[in-house]
């Protein structure tokens, strides 16, 4: 039996997009192995939001040629989209997919086994206009599934490389996705994770991304709805009022900020002010009063001052997110924002990083000791003691002497200085 191993760099689309390969070669016959030395093909699904990302791609793709030269290396995803001569000039690799035709993995490792011969499939994806379905029915060790319903984007961030990475808009249809979510309720998910690239953009014929969640919420069987990320923007009161009537959607908003300050915003062609996030998220907060607000913000964006920064930490204050995810600004070819002559230096960036890092963290402690009783979905048991995720996305761990994988629980946050943090059964 031919073998096969897979890893994945980057966001949940490319953990979802890995699982569709993983599940198209068992269907063809290979099976997993955990370590790349014991594989006969190794896909290596890259990501490229910053150099670190290119770097970390470039380290997997030498290391897994190195620990196994008889393989065959895949390598796929965005890096390979936006660097296909790079990646194609590498020593040992096979194989460039970009982010379209993944379904043709499992062929194309084949074509390369009979004949020997590297191939190439990167293509201009700027003009593509449909979703590529690659739909899953399982998942691995997980109680929550992730559905990819969206790909692409047409915002064009001046920092970010992704809408070259993904291409235009594509959205897959309601019906498609809700066949699918069907299929995972079947093999006993309870929760579905909808995720995309933009995924506030979503549009079927007219049906937004708020018709997506209502057709989801009619399969019997699955409990909870969740977003990974969405465009603050994206949030209307029509948006909440619907979402709040399935009864499965999950009280946790991934807003996107990028920055707390107006004219960074600006700069980096965000499409809100900051009195319209905080606008956005008082709406959230009148429906669903105990949401968790998570979100992304961006340090050292050129020509960011210290006071602009400063702004940043007094607006993440007053927003009070339960979890912020900082990075530092990262140059990417062919963006507006690298050809600016105002860089901010390496050493202020990790500055700022550290700084809001700690107010983030301590903002974390804070909302989640002012929650009462939660319902948490169990998925894992580690150390003697049972994780899952609340509705609102705190990531709580309880000690039980009973099996609770896939079921959900009442509890109490008691303890701990960061996630997991402990719980008791209310």
């Amino acid at each position: 039996m031919k073998t096969f191993s897979i890893t994945t760099l980057g966001c949940k689309v490319n953990q979802y997009e890995s699982e569709a390969m993983r599940e198209n070669f068992e269907d063809h016959g290979y099976m997993e192995v955990g370590d790349t030395d014991a594989a006969d093909v190794c896909i290596i699904n890259t990501c490229t939001v910053t150099n670190l990302s290119d770097r970390k791609s470039r380290q997997i793709i030498r290391r897994a040629k190195r620990d196994n030269p008889e393989a065959v290396i895949a390598v796929v995803g965005c890096y390979a989209q936006t660097s296909p001569e790079e990646v194609a000039a590498m020593e040992g690799v096979d194989i460039v997919l970009g982010t379209t035709e993944r379904s043709d993995i499992v062929r194309l490792v084949e074509q390369v086994l009979e004949h020997g011969e590297q191939i190439n499939c990167v293509r201009d994806i700027t003009e593509d206009g449909e979703f590529q379905s690659i739909a899953i029915s399982k998942e691995q060790d997980m109680t929550r599934a992730y559905m990819k319903v969206q790909d692409g984007c047409n915002r064009f961030c001046t920092y970010c490389i992704i809408p070259y990475a993904r291409g235009r808009i594509r959205s897959r249809t309601v019906d498609n996705a809700v066949a699918e979510a069907r299929r995972l309720a079947e093999a006993g998910y309870k929760e579905v994770v909808l995720t995309g690239i933009h995924i506030g953009s979503y549009n079927d014929d007219g049906k937004d991304l708020v018709s997506l969640i209502e057709g989801v919420a009619t399969v019997e069987g699955i409990e909870r709805i969740r977003l990974s990320s969405v465009e603050p923007m994206t949030v209307t009161e029509d948006f909440l009022r619907r979402t709040k009537a399935t009864g499965k959607f999950c009280d946790h908003f991934h807003l996107s900020l990028q920055s707390g300050n107006d004219k960074v915003l600006k700069e980096m062609n965000r499409h809100y002010t900051t009195a319209e996030y905080a606008h956005v998220v008082a709406m959230i907060r009148q429906v669903y009063p105990h949401a968790g607000i998570t979100t992304d913000v961006i340090v050292g964006f050129p020509g960011e001052t210290d006071e602009e920064f400063d702004s940043t930490c007094d607006f993440v204050r007053q927003i009070g997110f339960s979890r912020i995810h900082v990075f530092k600004y990262s140059m990417r070819n062919g963006t507006p924002a690298a050809r600016r002559t105002d860089q901010i230096h390496g050493h202020i960036k990790q500055q700022r990083s550290n700084r809001l890092i700690a107010i983030g963290d301590a903002l974390a402690r804070d909302f989640a000791y002012g929650q009462g009783a939660l319902e948490a979905l169990f998925e894992e048991e580690v150390d003697g003691k049972w994780v899952g995720y609340t509705s609102n996305y705190l990531k709580v761990a309880v000690a039980a002497d009973t099996d609770l994988k896939n079921k959900v629980k009442s509890v109490k946050i008691v303890g701990g200085d960061d996630e997991p943090f402990i719980a008791q059964f209310v």
